[in-house]
């Protein structure tokens, strides 16, 4: 019989987001989480990144299920644009499963969804698989670390968690849960690693509830708006009880805050705090009696928090003096953007706080301390970080090292990772790598469309039309326009020294090439990206298009 069971991350290994996980034994597969990230400058126009599941989709018949930790975007974002590929049921607990229904109806997919939901703390087998949900807390209802029991050992997979005794909304870490896990023997640890880097404890959300209330109060008759994670119902309950203690009444704004709030009063929680404010209801209220939770905190140019920054909103405005809280870390890639955002409102005077100036955040990741803490409860033979860039992975693989840590490996996307009662190996490499929202398309990062996009916009175009009569001779002079080169006052006189250069280059053709297409447009080509190097230093796309009249 098979002794090993194999582990194939396929996203989250080396980036943040688009997590997803593959578990093997003879041929028989269990995934964990399927989610999405963010796009960075590289990638002009697009917005969301998602893991290449073709590995899987390829075997899709030996997909056992997709198990969600929980309802984070970049563990269940992938869904609405993916699942149809691979149509295997999913797996979650209550909160999680309310989300994903909210999501996938919107898709229009919820008739088709395949949709189970395991009950808080509980536990489920898939063929050789069982796989036991055990309560951590993190920001957002129901997180789940995943015990997964196969016939090689016990693995343990954290997803997003961190130690809180005080976490406003859910549970706190099931920490005698862990230790007896560990007791029972952990052949490996696939473990959290986005704050492996950062000294002491995360924090507790019950402590920036605290803060929050003090800020609160320190600005009475101006307008306070927070923005955070559309998903971090912990952080919208702290908001909203900050704001009760603080005489205010609470306002949501943006979409995503509204599907969050629907599925957590649905699941039971927030029970305690009375319906929110729409924008427009917002708008009615005395600027001291509110404060608006605002999507947008990672400078998202379509949220609700970009377009209160330059006036733009439809319902909302700020006015100087009043205040914008950013309580939310800043995603690597994504500091531009937020940055836009907040110059946009302080040109506007407007009060920005961010946790570089006042406690208003915490994370929901276990700092280095926490993360001693769980290794030494689990006692793995084998550590695996995931979740985070190489840097964050380098750390966590540090600490195991540090804590004497029988194996400490750090996995690529793509690794086929061994698992075995000796320990770990990477046996191979499968295709992965990382697919794009387009539109209403899903494409590879690589496809030529996006690369073509990328290289317009880094060196800019030349378009050319050309004219000639049968005896190859320009009927009139060639239209050009070009885009992303000249400055407005170098435009026309650009433009104009280009289609004097064209027209020298395809007068100077002899018989042999003048009545071929292909020579005359290579000509023309040739002629002006020559001379935007000469004057720019690079190189345009050009194209020509030729016409015989």
């Amino acid at each position: 019989m098979e002794n090993k069971v194999t582990f194939l991350p396929l996203g989250g290994c080396g980036e943040f987001g688009v997590n997803l996980n593959l578990f093997g034994y003879q041929d028989e597969w269990l995934m964990v989480d399927f989610g999405m990230g963010f796009a960075g400058d590289d990638l002009p126009g697009i917005e969301i990144i998602l893991p290449d599941p073709k590995f899987i989709e390829e075997r899709k018949d030996k997909l056992l299920g997709i198990v969600i930790t929980h309802a984070h975007e970049d563990h269940i974002g992938a869904l609405p644009h993916l699942w149809t590929r691979l149509r295997a049921p999913i797996y979650a607990t209550p909160f999680t499963a309310e989300v994903i229904r909210i999501k996938m109806k919107e898709a229009g997919l919820l008739e088709q969804l395949i949709l189970h939901e395991i009950p808080l703390q509980g536990s489920r087998k898939f063929g050789p698989f069982e796989v036991q949900f055990v309560n951590v807390a993190h920001s957002i209802p129901e997180p789940n670390l995943l015990v997964i029991k196969t016939p090689v050992g016990n693995i343990v997979h954290t997803g997003d968690w961190k130690l809180d005794a005080n976490p406003v909304e859910g549970s706190t870490t099931d920490i005698a849960a862990l230790k007896k896990i560990g007791q029972e023997g952990v052949l490996a640890l696939i473990g959290d690693s986005t704050n492996a880097a950062t000294p002491g404890r995360s924090g507790s959300e019950g402590d920036l509830l605290e803060s929050l209330k003090k800020i609160f109060l320190r600005y009475p008759g101006r307008r306070i708006v927070v923005t955070s994670f559309a998903s971090n119902i912990a952080r919208l309950k702290s908001v909203a009880t900050a704001a009760h203690g603080a005489g205010r009444v609470m306002a949501l704004a943006g979409r995503s805050l509204w599907r969050m709030n629907e599925a957590a009063r649905r699941t039971g929680y927030m029970k305690d705090l009375p319906p929110f404010l729409s924008e427009r209801e917002a708008t009615a209220a005395e600027p001291g009696q509110i404060v608006i939770m605002a999507t947008g905190s990672q400078g998202e140019p379509r949220a609700a928090m970009a377009r209160l920054a330059t006036g733009e909103h439809p319902q909302l405005d700020l006015s100087p003096n009043d205040v914008v809280i950013f309580s939310a870390r800043a995603i690597p890639g994504n500091e531009k953007d937020i940055a836009r955002v907040q110059t946009n409102l302080r040109a506007r005077a407007v009060n920005v706080i961010t946790d570089n100036e006042e406690f208003v955040h915490v994370s929901g990741h276990p700092a280095y301390d926490d993360v001693v803490d769980l290794i030494q409860w689990l006692k793995p033979k084998v550590l695996l970080p995931v979740h985070g860039e190489v840097y964050q992975l380098q750390a966590h693989a540090k600490i195991g090292e540090t804590l004497q840590v029988p194996q400490v490996l750090i996995p690529r996307d793509g690794d086929l990772i061994e698992l075995t009662p000796a320990g770990a190996r990477v046996a191979g490499e499968v295709h992965h790598g990382l697919l794009c929202v387009d539109g209403k398309k899903v494409v590879s990062v690589k496809d030529r469309m996006i690369t073509s996009r990328k290289k317009i916009a880094e060196v800019g175009t030349v378009m050319v039309s050309l004219a000639l009569d049968e005896d190859g001779s320009l009927i009139s002079d060639p239209a050009i326009s070009t885009h992303g080169i000249y400055t407005e006052e170098q435009q026309i006189a650009g433009e104009a020294e280009l289609m004097e250069l064209v027209i020298q280059a395809v007068e100077e053709l002899d018989d042999r090439h003048i009545f071929k297409n292909d020579a005359v447009e290579q000509a023309a080509r040739i002629a002006v990206r020559r001379a935007v190097n000469n004057s720019h230093g690079r190189k345009p796309i050009a194209e020509v298009h030729v016409i015989r009249i």
